[in-house]
C-alpha cells in the first residue's frame, strides 16, 4: 500500500486480505505508536521475561506460550516473546496471535517479509529454536560448492530443481581484456528487458540479479581486484543474454572472478531471497500540495536499476536507533502529454510523490531531509505484469489520494503500448480540490489524448465545487464506469488507502466484474 504507517511486525493471516486490497488495521491505543515503541525497547525494561537471558528453546516450550498474555513466536530459527508488542501491532492482536507458540515465518515472509523485524524485535529476543542435528554427509567434498574451488559460472547439481529443469536453469561465465571484465549470465529465458536487469557494483563487491517471474538469479562475488565506478549492462534480449562490462583499475590479467558470497550462483523464489538496500542521495524535493511532496533520489553510480510499472520499493530509515521502512511507487517526474512512445527512466534516478503525515513518524523524518542527505533504497516488488495490459480495451483507474501513484506509469504503458486500448479512465478520489494531485497536468493530457477522461471526486467539497461529491460505492462506481462496446475486454486497477481499496474491490465484486478483471496495488 501506498502511504501508509510503517508496521513494525506483519499481520499474520492477512495475506487473503492483501490480496483483496491490503491488509486490516485497528485503531491503537493513546500511547502505543511506533514512536512509543520504540522508546519501550531503549528504557532498559526487559521484554523477554527471562531477565535477558538467551535461551534455547524446543517445539515443546514455544508451544506453550500460545496466549495473549504470554506469547512467544519463532522467525528464521530465533524465538521473540511478543506480548509487550502485543498493544503496539498495528495489524492488532488478534492477527498476532495467529503466530503464537509456532513458527510464524511462512505468514511473515507471506505479508510483509520487507520489515526488519531483528531490528524492531531486539529487545524481545528469548534465544534460538534447538534443532536436531543433521547426520555429517560421510564424503564431505561432495557438499562442497564447485564455485569455491573455481568461479566457473556452472550451478552445483544440489541447486538443481530436478533433471528437466536443466536445460532451463540460468548460468553465468566471465571473460577478461587487458582493460574489462565481461561477466555474461545465460538467463535461458526469452524477451530479456532492462527491468529485469538489477545490478550493484559497489566497494569490489558485485552483484546481479535476473528477475524471472517469481524467481531470481544471483551472481554475488567479491572481485579479485578493484574496478571503476561505471559500468555497462548489455542485454540481448531474444537469446536472453546480459553482459555486465566493468573497467579494471589497474591493466593486468586476473586470475579469478574472485570470491563467491554465500548466494553466489543460486536460483530461487523472490520471496525467500532477501531484500538488498542500496545507499541513494536526495537530489530534490519539490511541492506538489499543500502536503505532498515530490522527492528526487540518485542511485549510486554503481547501480543499474530501473523499477517496472506497478511495483515499488522500500525506504529505510534509522530513526531513534531503529531501523524503520516503508513502501513506496516510483513515477514518472512529470505527466507525458504526447503519448506516442514510452517515456523512459533515465537509469539515474527515482521519483517518489509521498504525503507528509503531521503525526507520520517516517514521513517527518523524511522530509528533514536535506539536498545531499542519504536515505536506504531496496529492489522493486510487485506482482503486477505489463502483460495484463495486452489486449486491453477499457482501462479504469481508480486512485485515492497517492493511491495515483502507480497511475502514472500504467497511463504511460496503457497510451503506448496497449494496441486495442479505446479508453483510459481515471476516478480520482480526494477530500479537498486542494489534495488533488497534478490535476493541470491529467486535464491537459485530457484536452490532449481522446482516450483519456479523468473524474474528480470530492467527498469534503467546497460550496462552489461543480464536480461530483461523495466516497467510493457501488453506485457510484456503477454510474462511472461504462463499458466502450458491450462485452470489452476490462481491465481495472485500483489504489489508496486499505478501506477504500478493500471497499473497492468487493463494490467491483458485486458489479459482477471478476478477479481477472482486477488488480488491487498493495504492499
Amino acid at each position: 500500500m501506498l502511504n501508509v504507517p510503517p508496521q513494525a511486525f506483519p499481520a499474520p493471516g492477512s495475506q487473503q486480505r492483501a490480496a483483496a486490497g491490503g491488509r486490516t488495521k485497528v485503531p491503537l491505543k493513546p500511547g502505543r505508536s511506533l514512536m512509543d515503541w520504540i522508546r519501550l525497547t531503549k528504557s532498559g525494561k526487559d521484554l523477554t521475561g527471562l531477565k535477558a537471558r538467551l535461551t534455547e528453546v524446543t517445539e515443546d516450550e514455544l508451544a506453550k506460550h500460545n496466549k495473549k498474555e504470554d506469547c512467544w513466536i519463532c522467525i528464521r530459527g530465533f524465538v521473540y516473546n511478543v506480548t509487550p508488542y502485543m498493544e503496539y501491532h498495528p495489524g492488532g492482536e488478534d492477527e498476532l496471535m495467529k503466530a503464537a507458540g509456532t513458527d510464524g515465518t511462512d505468514l511473515f515472509d507471506q505479508v510483509h517479509r520487507w520489515v526488519n523485524y531483528e531490528s524492531m524485535l531486539k529487545e524481545c529476543l528469548v534465544g534460538r529454536m534447538a534443532f536436531k542435528p543433521i547426520a555429517a554427509p560421510k564424503d564431505i567434498s561432495s557438499i562442497l560448492p564447485e564455485e569455491k574451488k573455481q568461479l566457473n559460472g556452472m550451478l552445483p547439481e544440489r541447486k538443481v530443481l530436478g533433471a528437466s529443469a536443466r536445460d532451463t536453469t540460468p548460468s553465468y561465465d566471465w571473460f577478461q581484456t587487458d582493460d574489462l571484465i565481461t561477466v555474461v549470465i545465460y538467463t535461458k529465458q526469452k524477451d530479456m528487458d532492462a527491468e529485469l536487469v538489477i545490478v550493484d557494483c559497489q566497494d569490489k563487491r558485485l552483484r546481479g540479479e535476473i528477475i524471472l517471474d517469481d524467481h531470481s538469479y544471483l551472481v554475488e562475488v567479491d572481485l579479485d581486484h578493484e574496478v571503476q565506478d561505471d559500468f555497462a549492462v548489455n542485454i540481448a534480449g531474444k537469446v536472453g543474454k546480459v553482459e555486465i562490462i566493468l573497467k579494471k583499475k589497474d591493466h593486468f590479467q586476473w586470475k579469478v572472478l574472485g570470491l563467491p558470497l554465500e548466494s553466489h550462483n543460486t536460483l530461487m523464489k523472490r520471496t525467500e531471497r532477501g531484500l538488498f538496500y542500496r545507499t541513494c542521495k536526495l537530489i530534490s524535493k519539490t511541492e506538489v500540495t499543500h502536503d505532498t511532496k515530490l522527492f528526487c533520489f540518485m542511485l549510486p553510480k554503481g547501480t543499474h536499476l530501473q523499477v517496472p510499472t506497478g511495483q515499488h520499493v522500500y525506504l529505510k530509515q534509522i530513526i531513534a536507533g531503529t531501523e524503520v521502512v516503508k513502501p513506496y511507487t516510483p513515477l514518472l517526474p512529470f505527466l507525458p502529454l504526447d503519448f506516442k512512445e514510452p517515456s523512459r527512466q533515465d537509469g539515474a534516478h527515482i521519483y517518489l510523490m509521498i504525503k507528509i503525515y503531521s503525526c507520520g513518524l517516517f514521513t517527518q523524518a523524511l522530509d528533514r531531509l536535506q539536498i545531499g542527505d542519504d536515505i536506504f533504497v531496496s529492489n522493486p516488488e510487485g506482482d503486477f505484469k505489463t502483460s495484463q495490459v495486452q489486449g486491453v480495451e477499457d482501462l479504469f483507474l481508480l486512485a485515492a489520494g497517492t493511491g495515483f501513484t502507480p497511475m502514472v506509469k500504467l497511463l504511460n504503458l496503457a497510451l503506448t503500448k496497449a494496441d486495442c486500448l479505446r479508453t483510459v479512465k481515471l476516478i480520482f478520489f480526494n477530500k479537498k480540490d486542494d489534495d488533488i494531485l497534478w490535476r493541470n497536468q491529467l486535464e491537459q493530457l485530457a484536452l490532449r489524448d481522446e482516450r483519456f477522461e479523468v473524474q474528480f471526486i470530492l467527498s469534503e467539497p467546497a460550496e462552489d465545487w461543480v464536480g461530483k461529491r461523495g466516497k467510493i460505492s457501488s453506485s457510484l462506481l456503477s454510474e462511472c464506469m461504462k463499458r466502450s462496446k458491450k462485452d470489452s475486454k476490462v481491465l481495472i486497477c485500483i489504489c489508496g488507502p486499505t478501506p477504500f481499496t478493500e471497499q473497492g474491490v468487493q463494490y467491483l465484486k458485486d458489479l459482477g466484474y471478476s478477479h481477472e478483471e482486477m488488480h488491487a496495488f498493495t504492499a
